[in-house]
């Protein structure tokens, strides 16, 4: 059985950005997935990430944020979420 699509959307800003949400259920899960969730959040421009959500095989839960990397505690997916806009506003907003 292989990852089932939970959320699948892409927007594109005036100002040139995109927020690109992936988000898939998964089978089994792994030491690097404990929970069975893969995802993929981004909010860039087409070759710069500004802010990013992921957990590649491998890796687990991470937070980009340009250039810097770091864990992230994944709770639920409502949170993940969350979490990302957060991010986000705070991005446009400069704050």
């Amino acid at each position: 059985m292989s990852a089932t699509p939970i959320i699948q959307l892409k927007r594109f800003s005036p100002d040139g950005t995109i927020i690109q949400i992936r988000i898939w259920s998964l089978p089994t899960r792994t030491p690097q997935r404990p929970h069975p969730i893969k995802c993929s959040l981004f909010y860039g421009r087409p070759g710069e990430r500004i802010v990013g959500y992921d957990n590649e095989s491998g890796k687990g839960d991470h937070r980009h944020y340009r250039s810097r990397e770091e864990p992230y505690a994944f709770v639920s997916l409502e949170r993940l979420i969350a979490d990302f806009e957060a991010d986000v506003a705070r991005e446009r907003t400069g704050a």
